[in-house]
């Protein structure tokens, strides 16, 4: 099995007195390190009169310090031989340097000043609001289907932040004032809301040190942190709606209410994503890509979030495909999961696809460093990095069986037509 043959990450964690927790985990055979820190704010912790300040943070925050003049934060990665990025999604924000070993203390510091003193004034806002607008435009106003989670997830839900998207509304950012990104940063960017994960050729001892000096005199937040409850208003009946864009392609869209990634139910909803769309073998494609010849292009994830997430199902018609035959395919393709038990050799594929792919994201540095960080942002445990693919192997047959009725039902779904603009004439 490859799981047997996959080695047990090793790490060493702590919490610094400012509440910072920090997971090292040595590894000598290239010499690089990753260092990553992942804040525990997303989209979901957001005022819903200033939409997109999160992702808004992950651009700005790459403007400077008080000791790292404007613009200059990449380029002292690049000159060190480095690389570094950020993301963010609903529910965190994260940072990573990757770094020859012996410019370890070079990521330390740099990762220290954005959280210590990070430069949140006027210059740098009005910059990155032209960043986050022309995003925008590239991402989802002038991209074929850009809106699709968008149009999915305000119906998906209610009163929850997941309604809104990452990257938020443009006049909310317009309209905030200086004061409410520097009180955004106050209350998010604080070592106690932090995890720093730093994976790679390094010395346990010797990091430690480097961490206390660095991170160490960083004072403890003090403002309350907002987390939103998870519930939200089920649905209780189907909504579907038409969207006309500036597409060629008919396009059919399916979304289902699912478990949180902290649900037991999660891990077979996840196995049953691989058996529907896993490659041009998965059952989706093979039935209307290959045999029925409906689609040109199918697909489906789930959407995996700290609270209750969404799984979407998605279509491209052939050209001049009729959207209502490839619903109904799609339905049928999802139906036979619901009605017949998976046979054990697609079961068995099923199950070492998935050990091959938590093999490969513990390949690289940086993606032990981010599994560590996530493990204890979302779990508060750590451990999960090494034992989480025990809880997909639990899975049975009939638990796939059973959380396909039990979520994807019909009659409490969104779905929407993307239908090309031409089509109201």
């Amino acid at each position: 099995m490859l799981a047997a043959q996959s080695p047990k990450i090793k790490f060493t964690e702590y919490d610094l007195p400012n509440g910072l927790h920090v997971i090292l985990h040595e590894d000598h055979s290239t010499p690089i390190v990753a260092v990553s820190i992942m804040y525990h704010v997303g989209s979901k912790n957001e005022n819903p009169e200033r939409t997109g300040f999160a992702h808004f943070f992950e651009h700005l925050l790459f403007e400077g310090s008080t000791n790292i003049p404007r613009g200059e934060f990449a380029k002292i990665v690049e000159r060190s031989g480095g690389t570094l990025n950020a993301n963010t999604s609903n529910d965190r924000t994260y940072y990573y340097e990757i770094m020859p070993s012996n410019h370890l203390e070079t990521a330390l510091w740099l990762e220290s000043e954005r959280l210590l003193q990070a430069k949140v004034d006027k210059v740098g806002i009005e910059t990155q609001r032209s960043v986050v607008k022309e995003e925008k435009r590239q991402r989802v106003d002038n991209q074929p289907y850009g809106t699709l989670i968008e149009e999915i997830m305000k119906r998906a839900y209610t009163n929850h932040p997941y309604k809104w998207m990452t990257i938020g509304s443009m006049e909310h950012l317009d309209a905030a004032s200086e004061d409410d990104y520097v009180n955004f940063y106050k209350t998010f960017y604080v070592p106690n809301n932090a995890v720093l994960s730093i994976a790679g050729d390094l010395n346990i001892e010797q990091t430690k040190k480097l961490i206390e000096k660095y991170f160490g005199p960083i004072p403890k937040g003090k403002k309350p942190i907002y987390r939103p409850e998870r519930g939200d208003v089920p649905l209780t009946s189907e909504v579907r709606d038409t969207i006309y864009d500036n597409i060629q392609l008919p396009a059919v869209v399916q979304a289902y209410r699912i478990p949180s990634i902290k649900d037991e139910d999660f891990y077979a909803v996840r196995m049953l994503s691989q058996l529907l769309s896993n490659g041009e073998s998965s059952r989706l494609y093979k039935s209307l890509v290959d045999e029925q010849q409906k689609a040109v292009y199918i697909g489906a994830f789930p959407y995996p979030l700290e609270h209750d997430g969404v799984f979407i199902t998605f279509g491209f018609a052939n050209f001049g495909g009729d959207p209502n035959a490839l619903e109904q395919s799609m339905d049928d393709v999802i139906f036979k999961t619901q009605t017949e038990l998976i046979p054990e050799l697609e079961f068995t594929k099923l199950r070492n696809s998935i050990e091959t792919e938590f093999v490969t994201s513990n390949a690289s540095m940086a993606g032990i460093a981010e599994s560590l960080a996530s493990k204890y942002t979302y779990f508060k445990n750590t451990s999960l990095v090494n034992t989480e693919l025990d809880s997909y192997m639990k899975v049975t047959r009939e638990d796939i069986k059973r959380v396909a009725n039990q979520y994807f039902n019909k009659n409490k779904r969104v779905v929407l037509y993307y239908l090309p603009k031409i089509s109201r004439s």
